[in-house]
């Protein structure tokens, strides 16, 4: 530094005035201008040498100081910042961080503020440090302050950041409380103002637009518990062109390192998620669950999530479907991620019984919903567990959750967060938001919108949404449509096929926030394009990615559905877009005909199994015939086929081929024996084929199931009443845990049998277990009845009110010279519904 800058900066110190030295100052990039006037400091940021957000106050206040106003200048100190990582997921996988970070103290009285301010290529970040304690945090006067006449993209604040972004003034936008990230452009220059590194040692945070183009920060907590020194979070600007914004990684840059030593475990990939597919009933439906596995698996992709359901009877320790679920995914190379409710893991106590059923069951994946905070103790929990999840192996999908904060860096197995207006919303989607999203929500993290619903009424065209599959950044892209949808459309089945989850590199290639959007992302030496726009049809541009020829195979939308056109070409392509639609690209080099490759699916197969159906007791035998059939274009290999059956039952010898050819099949006919203390109720027998796709491949599985209804015989003098040994839904009866293999399921209904020479009636009732309680489990609702016997129009016995949380209850009625008996199950009188009720075993002693 010259003489001459010295002595500038010695005077500006002594007149209370902070300035960045010239030669900074003249640079293009993004630079911090911080300045002190009156004891009070304000930050301002430049870009390109123009004043981009307008000198705003910086400044903390904590129970025992006001670090706001009063502050005097007592030096600075400088140092450059250089790291690489690499994650796991994200817009690229290794990241150069450059950067210089200022730290400029200041005091006030015995008190002392060090303002820490980073600037790189990408944009200008700061925080506060307190060297001492001062108690806990009331606020913070820092805000930002934006040109009135600034465009401006932002969506009303949730707690769970689920509202729609809409285009604003800066200076004519509503005085209200906004969600971060929040996006400015202001001449020309984007600013994407958020924070990051939030974690328990303080609180999140929003912006509350005061007025004229003030916007200031709102901590979720009125006071933050601190206890020592304190780093803040920091106040996150990402300033440039769009192109800079969109493919900034300065979040995660400035969160801290990554904990998670051994990552090799964790797999970012699209996963099957059939909420939008089927809802409620789907989750707790194995056979169905089963489909999307097979589905998932012929198609290469790796995850299938079951969503909020599958837990919800109380017993689910001991009924639940998902260790047969998980083993069946497995043979098919297929994880199984699970919904899990907050409030099961908000305690250190609950984490410690939920989370290790799921981890030895071989579980992969947590979608954990409902946190619906920004305060201290959330983000704590968070710090909870993460390790906890890290240390088990579990990949996570935070939803109804907070803004990712560079949590994708130092937590890695973190591989989304809903934190977004998706796709399960019912209004508010419009093509404006879909195309205002990979500039505003989607440039902080991983974003689970779960894109693919091409089976519901959507804003967009089906190639619109498509390109969402490329336009939304996703460690898990959770596909939310329907098998039968995707094959309805085979171009977007195959396009989703080939498409990744996890980048090596990212680019904006056009767009305006709400108006459309082109990204490119890169998966070693292929591009993927994806484009959407929001009204009127027009053509959209697609430039070289590089210097020679590319070979760009383009999925859009045609007069009767989708289209796929293949070009070559060394020059930019204009692609036709329809109103609200878009496109996909598939671009990489032509040394084949296509930019296409295997995705390692399992091979088609079938399995025809007879019969469909048994009713069976203890110690029976029934026969079993299977047809194994090799439906690929490809041989397989060491294949053996047999029934799989319970524990303590037995079946005959497997049939083996050592090859099986495209369109053989391997036949059996085998012999199965009911155990002699057999699980009673509905029991799936498979007829499995075990074989490889490849001759030095890993085995897999196919298969398909015979029906075991079994249930045992009763003592001499008692005979089963009539009825239908089915629950509500079909399945097994089952109440309290218990399970039976004959009785009556029903919702409030009479059922009316004539007796003979009958002296009494014995069942076990209550609410089955089918039911979820998911109103209020804690006060007994999704599910309340009263079950009453009748016996020639007289009540013989009338039950307490059962519900969904009690216990299964044994009756015994005297039905002595009684002609016509009714069996009645009322609501209980609450008027609830999901009242499946279960007569289990209901049974009479009649003399013969």
């Amino acid at each position: 530094m010259s003489v001459a800058v010295r002595v500038l900066a010695l005077v500006a110190l002594v007149a209370g005035l902070v300035v960045v030295p010239p030669a900074q100052a003249g640079s293009s990039g993004p630079r911090a201008i911080v300045s002190t006037s009156g004891g009070t400091v304000t930050l301002a940021v430049t870009y390109g040498g123009k004043t981009v957000v307008q000198p705003s106050p910086v400044g903390i206040t904590t129970e025992r100081a006001d670090l706001s106003s009063g502050l005097t200048p007592a030096g600075k100190s400088k140092r450059a910042i250089f790291e690489r990582y690499r994650t796991t997921s994200g817009k690229k996988l290794d990241r150069t961080v450059r950067a210089t970070e200022t730290t400029y103290r200041f005091t006030s009285g015995v008190n002392e503020l060090h303002l820490v301010v980073r600037e790189s290529a990408d944009g200008v970040a700061y925080r506060y440090e307190l060297p001492q304690d001062t108690g806990a945090v009331t606020g913070e006067a820092s805000a930002f302050v934006l040109p009135a006449d600034s465009a401006a993209w932002l969506a009303k604040f949730r707690r769970d950041y689920e509202n729609p972004f809409l285009r604003y003034t800066t200076g004519t936008a509503e005085q209200a409380e906004y969600m971060h990230p929040a996006l400015f452009e202001t001449g020309g220059t984007y600013a994407l103002i958020t924070e990051s590194d939030v974690d328990g040692r303080y609180s999140g945070g929003h912006l509350v637009h005061t007025g004229a183009g003030r916007f200031a920060v709102k901590l979720w907590d009125e006071k933050v518990a601190v206890s020592g020194a304190l780093k803040t979070p920091w106040r996150t600007v990402i300033v440039g062109s769009l192109a800079t914004v969109t493919e900034s990684t300065l979040v995660d840059d400035l969160a801290p390192a990554s904990r998670v030593r051994d990552t090799s475990w964790i797999k970012p990939g699209p996963a099957i998620w059939s909420w939008l597919a089927g809802g409620r009933t789907v989750q707790q439906d194995l056979a169905r669950q089963k489909e999307f596995v097979d589905y998932a698996a012929a198609r290469g992709w790796p995850y299938v999530v079951v969503d909020a359901g599958w837990y919800d009877d109380p017993n689910w320790r001991q009924t639940s479907f998902i260790p047969e679920l998980v083993r069946y995914a497995q043979a098919r190379r297929v994880g199984i991620h699970t919904w899990v409710r907050f409030s099961s893991v908000d305690t250190p106590a609950k984490r410690a019984d939920f989370l290790p059923w799921l981890r030895k069951w071989g579980v992969q994946g947590l979608k954990i919903d409902f946190m619906d905070s920004d305060g201290q103790e959330r983000y704590r929990w968070y710090d909870e567990i993460l390790p906890e999840t890290a240390r088990m192996h579990f990949l996570i999908n935070f939803h109804g959750a907070a803004l990712p904060h560079g949590i994708h860096r130092t937590w890695p197995h973190v591989m989304t967060t809903e934190a977004v207006h998706g796709a399960e919303k019912s209004s508010g989607v419009t093509t404006s938001h879909l195309t205002a999203l990979p500039f505003t929500r989607n440039v902080v993290g991983g974003m689970d919108f779960t894109p693919g619903g091409f089976h519901r009424t959507r804003a967009n065209t089906d190639a619109g949404e498509l390109a969402l599959s490329v336009l939304y950044e996703s460690g898990v892209q959770n596909l939310a449509g329907r098998p039968d949808a995707y094959d309805a459309r085979p171009l977007a089945r195959w396009y989703l096929e080939q498409t990744p989850a996890a980048w090596d590199e990212t680019r904006l290639l056009s767009g305006r926030p709400g108006e459309s959007a082109v990204l490119a992302r890169r998966s070693d030496d292929r591009w993927f394009v994806g484009g959407a726009i929001a009204g009127e049809a027009r053509s959209l541009d697609l430039p070289a990615l590089g210097k020679g020829r590319w070979l760009i195979e383009v999925v859009r939308d045609g007069a009767a559905g989708l289209v796929r056109e293949t070009h070559v070409t060394s020059e930019k392509l204009t692609i036709p877009v329809a109103k609200d639609g878009g496109f996909a690209a598939l671009v990489c080099r032509p040394v084949r005909d296509t930019c296409a490759r295997p995705t390692y699916g399992l091979p088609a197969t079938t399995v025809a199994v007879t019969p469909g159906q048994v009713s069976v007791q203890p110690g029976q035998t029934f026969e079993m015939n299977g047809t194994f059939t090799n439906t690929s274009a490809q041989p397989l290999y060491d294949v053996t086929f047999a029934p799989r059956v319970p524990s303590g039952w037995s079946t005959s010898a497997a049939v083996r081929a050592f090859r099986l050819a495209p369109g053989e099949s391997l036949s059996g006919t085998w012999t199965v024996k009911v155990g002699a203390d057999p699980v009673v109720g509905l029991t799936d027998v498979p007829a499995v084929a075990q074989f490889r796709p490849y001759r030095f491949g890993s085995g897999v599985e196919a298969e398909k199931a015979t029906l075991a209804h079994v249930w045992k015989p009763l003592p001499a003098g008692q005979s089963y009443v009539e009825g239908n040994d089915r629950s509500v839904e079909g399945r097994t009866l089952t109440t309290g845990g218990v399970r039976f293999g004959k009785g009556i399921g029903t919702t409030p209904a009479d059922k009316v049998f004539e007796l003979g020479t009958c002296t009494g009636f014995d069942a076990t009732v209550g609410v089955d277990d089918e039911v979820d309680g998911r109103v209020d489990r804690a006060a007994g609702a999704g599910g309340s009845v009263v079950f009453v016997v009748i016996g020639d129009g007289r009540v013989l016995h009338e039950s307490p009110l059962r519900r969904s949380v009690d216990p299964a209850l044994p009756i015994s009625v005297d039905v002595s010279g009684v002609r016509s008996l009714t069996l009645r199950v009322t609501d209980g009188g609450d008027g609830t519904s999901l009242d499946n009720a279960v007569w289990g075993d209901a049974r009479l002693t009649c003399r013969t």
